[in-house]
């Protein structure tokens, strides 16, 4: 089985104008909301790849109840620890005229120190765990050290572990060794505390952390595509140009990509060109709502070379 946790989820709310007018009134044209959080994405982007998974993390309030909700109907399997804080909601406006987008994302609720127990007796319950994906920020009251135990627990159950996060708590759940990490460029800019402002930086960089004892280092790159070191491979899988109309959930969704080749039993190199398919399938539609057609025409049209 494969599980996601989240542990600051969120239910995002679009909201799209034609153009942002300042101190003016700016009607909005379409309001929509979906389940959020990093985790959350990947569990839908596999859910919609037929890719068996668990969706765990906390819930609270109606907001909660919505996410829950959302969820449910998009067949997505899930367990949520519930608090009595209420689930935040982040905001992203969509600029049509321009094609960009603003994001306002909420810090979250405050998590009770029984809720946090609670949680982590969940992630030990956890049955036959194969892959274990640990995804996105860490609510208020939670120490980022959790991450570090997360990856504790999941490892000592056999599970491949997937970390995908930043700052402090990407830095805690290193120190636990999860075999596979993906971060962004940014991410990874802030771990190494550099700018990287090269793909030959951007490889030196995933070298060296690959060296700290991390099996796999997968970068993404957006445009310039998916970055993949392991000890004995270094690849770079590059997307076809594509017109990209949502950003959310494209890192997770290659995650999700990335993780169904491994699953498939498909090599590394096979695995980043997963990736880079289903991140750019993501940037296509909202919501993550790509499909396995789109996957597959993507995968056709991505180019890999080896780097150095």
């Amino acid at each position: 089985m494969i599980y996601t946790i989240t542990l600051n989820p969120a239910l995002d709310r679009i909201l799209s104008v034609e153009s942002i007018e300042y101190h003016n009134p700016n009607r909005v044209d379409g309001d929509e909301r979906y389940a959020g959080g990093k985790g959350i994405d990947v569990s839908k982007a596999l859910t919609r790849l037929g890719v068996e998974n668990k969706a765990i993390g906390f819930a609270g309030g109606y907001t909660g109840r919505e996410l829950e909700g959302c969820l449910f109907n998009l067949g997505v399997n899930c367990e949520f620890v519930r608090i009595s804080a209420e689930t935040r909601i982040n905001v992203y406006i969509h600029e049509t005229a321009k094609n960009r987008q603003i994001s306002f994302n909420l810090r979250g609720p405050f998590i009770q120190s029984f809720e946090l127990m609670e949680m982590i007796d969940t992630i030990k319950r956890l049955k036959d765990a194969n892959y274990v994906i640990i995804s996105g920020s860490v609510p208020l009251g939670v120490n980022p050290i959790i991450y570090q135990k997360i990856v504790e627990i999941a490892k000592a159950k056999g599970a491949t572990v997937v970390l995908d996060s930043d700052d402090e708590p990407l830095k805690a759940g290193l120190r636990a060794k999860p075999h596979i990490i993906k971060p962004n460029v940014h991410e990874l800019e802030r771990l190494m505390a550099t700018q990287l402002n090269s793909i030959g930086s951007i490889v030196d960089a995933a070298v060296q952390v690959h060296e700290r004892g991390i099996d796999v280092v997968l970068v993404s790159m957006g445009a310039r595509g998916v970055l993949l070191v392991t000890e004995d491979e270094r690849w770079i899988a590059r997307p076809p140009r594509v017109t990209v109309t949502n950003t959310i959930g494209a890192g997770d969704s290659a995650v999700a990509g990335f993780v169904q080749a491994l699953v498939l039993g498909e090599s590394y190199k096979e695995a980043a060109k997963r990736a880079a398919a289903t991140g750019t399938a993501a940037t296509l539609i909202q919501d993550v709502s790509i499909t396995p057609e789109n996957v597959s025409t993507l995968l056709a049209q991505v180019s890999v070379r080896s780097v150095s």
